[in-house]
């Protein structure tokens, strides 16, 4: 692995804190909810770290910057991160914008633990600077499309926007989909309006739509419109991304946003230590934490065991990733090389499929587990 040269002496963390920079989606159009729930756990991560007596004898200390959901402006946070004297970079839910963020500290020689992002391809070539805790999508996607076709659904649509991450996911699926002898139609939301969406599903004889598209619009205004054309009664509604998670989508939606299956990275039942972070970080957020919460504290959790171990050089940071042996909330935290990733990949957190069970929106329903 080359070594980038340190910072120079004046712009080291030499006082009493080991910094940690925290890249997460504060404002719009970044997905606020997502990243209010990343940072909750990130924080609640080092607060615990901090009780337990900090990075040998040191507080840890998160230095935080709002992503925004820009990929530019993420790059520039990495930057200024850098010179700060970070010992390692933690966050981003938006993987457009972690993979501007990895290829920077990739560049820079700052290891970089992905928290929440899934696009497979998070660095163009192979890098051991970066590792991840999400799912490849790939992996997380291909288990939703063995669910789809499960449920009886082999003529998919996807309402799609421009985006490397929603072209990555539609080619995911049909991919899957072709190779068990199903179709997927592709509905470009650059042309079309909601109505005609709905006009489409019916020509192109859909039995399913998956929204790959962002939140709140244009996903709410066309989960409307289908909910009430009746001539869609029976067609299921997905969002492999997560957008049903959180409580702005109930609250845009209400019983319409109910019975639509997504991806969740939990398992069926969390552990001692996954209920009490669970405990304590609905606490912290007032609701239900996400999936995405649990993602912030790992992350801390597995840095804090690697700073521990193996001090605050980077470069002594990012060779340990092969070596993290880590219990966190939702499993054994270990990391490898899997197949098509260029990253340190943690294989593999647990996957669901669950939608918002419409007698009890604010219950969730296991529908599959991969």
């Amino acid at each position: 692995m080359n070594t980038p040269p340190s910072p120079p002496a004046a712009e080291r963390t030499d006082g009493s804190s080991v910094r940690i920079g925290a890249l997460v989606p504060l404002t719009r159009p970044g997905w606020v909810e997502a990243g209010r729930h990343l940072l909750a756990g990130l924080e609640l991560g080092v607060r615990e770290v901090n009780d337990t007596g900090g990075v040998n004898g040191r507080p840890l200390e998160l230095v935080v910057r709002d992503t925004a959901a820009d990929p530019q402006r993420a790059a520039a946070a990495v930057d200024e991160l850098a010179r700060m004297g970070v010992a390692a970079l933690a966050g981003e839910y938006h993987s457009v914008v972690a993979r501007a963020a990895a290829a920077r500290a990739d560049a820079l020689g700052l290891p970089f633990l992905c928290s929440s992002a899934v696009l497979d391809a998070l660095t163009d070539e192979p890098t051991d600077w970066v590792a991840r805790l999400a799912p490849a999508q790939s992996h997380g996607w291909q288990i939703y499309a063995d669910f789809l076709l499960g449920a009886g659904h082999s003529r998919i649509a996807v309402a799609a926007q421009p985006s490397v991450y929603w072209a990555s996911g539609t080619r995911i699926l049909r991919d899957c989909l072709a190779a068990r002898g199903g179709t997927v139609v592709e509905l470009d939301m650059g042309e079309l309006d909601p109505a005609a969406v709905c006009d489409q599903l019916v020509e192109n004889r859909a039995t399913a739509l998956l929204l790959l598209a962002g939140h709140p619009e244009p996903a709410v205004s066309i989960v409307k419109s289908v909910r009430h054309d009746r001539r869609l009664a029976e067609i299921l509604i997905g969002a492999p991304a997560g957008q049903p998670e959180f409580t702005e989508w109930a609250k845009s939606l209400g019983d319409d946003g109910t019975a639509i299956p997504f991806l969740r990275y939990l398992p069926e039942r969390l552990g001692a230590l996954g209920a009490r972070i669970g405990t304590a970080l609905r606490e912290r957020l007032r609701e239900a934490p996400s999936f995405v919460a649990f993602e912030g504290y790992d992350t801390v959790a597995v840095l804090a065991d690697v700073l521990r171990s193996h001090g605050v050089d980077r470069a002594r940071v990012a060779e340990s990733w092969p070596r993290v042996a880590v219990e966190g909330t939702r499993g054994r935290i270990q990391f490898s090389r899997t197949p098509g990733s260029s990253v340190w990949q943690w294989a593999w957190t647990p996957v669901q499929v669950v939608d918002r069970d419409p007698a009890e929106p604010g219950r969730y329903r296991v529908l599959h587990t991969g």
